[in-house]
């Protein structure tokens, strides 16, 4: 496919219309939908629809997409496993491919300590299990979280999730002793929560976040908060889990994000990325924190064989280029979006590391999340694909096979929309 999207119907296009409606007819209500895209292949960067569109993509599934659409050595690694063995749980059985990307995982875990490593089906649930495992290891039951947060949906992790209200309302109650702060706070207004709410730090068994916060808006945080989180727990003996679910997998140049800041977490969430679109997850933890015993905890599907394998090609891909592609890629679209930053008034913030880029969008120094919807819906009319988070802002967050030449067209015609919404 080339890379230059073409939109030849309007959108959504007659095909289009009729899988809209069939699937409107026997879907969940609960599914956002959050544009007419209706996909009928994949390759690389480009999407084509029902009715033969191509669009250009930058929000790679929501950051699972990582080396591009139907990556051939993805496919292959996929169709080599599927003639030998679909699935015979690794919670009760062994199997090579289980073990060699639990090693692989290991092995990219930072610090210099020893790891292990549970292997899951997605982010929720590698969260759900990082609750157990913290609870377990320290025999303590609160936990914070902060404010802007998305660790999942399942009942545990939506605990922790504080993102958008739709995501919580209706729910409750949720899991008892979850304290929620402002993303960015220091250890001292940590400290000073938790003296006005009476609870012990010592009764903390886990301190969730995100290092880029995701769903919350990709928030960048102040530079010394990773670490005085780390300090925090250090004090305490709380377990820092770091959710690296969206941030992870070579996105911000780094395998995991938090190495950006030189910090060492106890507990690491992965998924999206980690199969290029299958579906697999893990928790890594140290190897004394990750203590409890047989049976305490299992999953029939998590660490498929098939999954494993696409993990397994997808780090070798990581490794092999597309990491270093994300930092060299991501800091000329960082530098691009600032540039348009100064030229639109109604983009109050560019930011991001590596592809893992936002644009705010405000008027009247408000955030508007109006404006928001307009653009992302402008985009996707011209062939761009990108996505909303947070309040009011766009993420891009293209597979990282992107290139140059990519985020070139992906600009102009945010530069196009941004010209004909007419508030320049």
């Amino acid at each position: 496919m080339s890379n230059v999207p073409i939109i030849s119907t309007s959108l959504p296009g007659p095909n289009a219309q009729r899988l809209i409606k069939d699937d409107l007819d026997v879907t969940s209500p609960s599914l956002i939908k959050e544009y007419p895209l209706t996909v009928k292949r994949a390759e690389g960067m480009m999407i084509e629809d029902e009715d033969g569109n191509r669009f250009l993509d930058f929000m790679a599934g929501i950051a699972v997409a990582t080396t591009g659409h139907c990556h051939p050595k993805i496919v292959k690694a996929i169709q080599i496993q599927a003639e030998n063995l679909l699935h015979i749980c690794g919670t009760d059985f062994y199997y090579a491919g289980y073990s060699d990307l639990c090693k692989k995982l290991q092995e990219l875990a930072p610090g210099d300590g020893s790891w292990k490593v549970f292997l899951s089906n997605s982010g929720t649930e590698s969260n759900e299990g990082a609750i157990k495992l913290a609870r377990f290891h320290t025999k303590r039951k609160y936990i914070i979280a902060f404010d802007g947060a998305f660790h999942g949906r399942t009942y545990g992790a939506l605990s922790l999730t504080y993102s958008k209200s739709v995501q919580r309302k209706g729910f409750e109650p949720f899991l008892p002793g979850v304290h929620h702060l402002p993303y960015g706070s220091s250890k001292k207004m940590i400290q000073n929560y938790l003296k006005k709410k009476g609870v012990n730090p010592e009764t903390i068994a886990a301190i969730f976040v995100e290092p880029i916060q995701g769903e919350g808006g990709y928030i960048v945080p102040p530079s010394d908060f990773l670490k005085q989180i780390r300090s925090f727990c250090d004090e305490f003996g709380i377990m820092m889990v770091d959710d690296e679910v969206q941030s992870g997998n070579g996105r911000t140049g780094k395998y995991f994000a938090i190495e950006n800041w030189d910090v060492v977490p106890d507990i690491i969430t992965l998924a999206k990325g980690l199969g290029s679109g299958m579906p697999i997850g893990s928790i890594i933890a140290k190897e004394n924190v990750m203590t409890w015993p047989p049976g305490s905890h299992g999953s029939t599907f998590g660490g498929n064989p098939v999954s494993c394998a696409a993990a397994i090609a997808t780090i070798d891909l990581i490794e092999n280029g597309l990491m270093k592609n994300a930092e060299i890629t991501g800091e000329y679209l960082h530098h691009r979006l600032h540039k348009l930053q100064k030229r639109y008034r109604i983009i109050s913030d560019a930011r991001g590391i590596g592809l893992m880029q936002a644009i705010e969008f405000s008027e009247d120094n408000k955030l508007s999340p109006n404006l928001a919807h307009l653009f992302e819906q402008s985009c996707f009319k011209k062939g761009l694909l990108v996505l909303r988070c947070g309040k009011s802002a766009i993420r891009l967050a293209p597979p990282l096979i992107v290139e140059q030449t990519d985020i070139d067209i992906a600009l102009e015609i945010i530069d196009q929309v941004l010209g004909e919404m007419n508030l320049d």
